[in-house]
C-alpha cells in the first residue's frame, strides 16, 4: 500500500511538472514583471506615508512609472524571443 501511495504521489509531481511549459524568455520577463510590481509597491506604501499630497501623488507617479517600465521590459523580452524564435 505505501509503494502505491508513493507511485502515486510521484506521478502527481510529474504531471505538475509537464505543466510547467514557460520558455527561459517567460521566465525572464514574468520575474522583470514580478520585481518591478515589488518595487512600486514599496513605493505605494511610501506614498500611502507621506505627509503631504503632493509627495503622496509624486510617489504614487513613480510608482505607476516602475510598473510600466516593468511590463514594457518584459514585453521586449518577450517579443525579442518570439523574433528569434527562442
Amino acid at each position: 500500500m505505501r509503494i502505491l501511495a508513493l507511485g502515486a504521489v510521484a506521478a502527481g509531481l510529474i504531471g505538475l511538472a509537464a505543466c510547467n511549459n514557460n520558455t527561459p524568455a517567460e521566465n525572464v520577463a514574468d520575474n522583470i514583471e514580478a520585481n518591478a510590481e515589488n518595487v512600486a509597491d514599496v513605493l505605494d506604501e511610501q506614498a500611502d506615508n507621506a505627509t503631504n499630497e503632493v509627495t503622496e501623488d509624486a510617489i504614487e507617479n513613480q510608482a505607476a512609472a516602475v510598473r510600466e517600465e516593468g511590463e514594457n521590459k518584459a514585453d521586449a523580452v518577450r517579443n525579442e524571443a518570439d523574433t528569434n524564435g527562442m
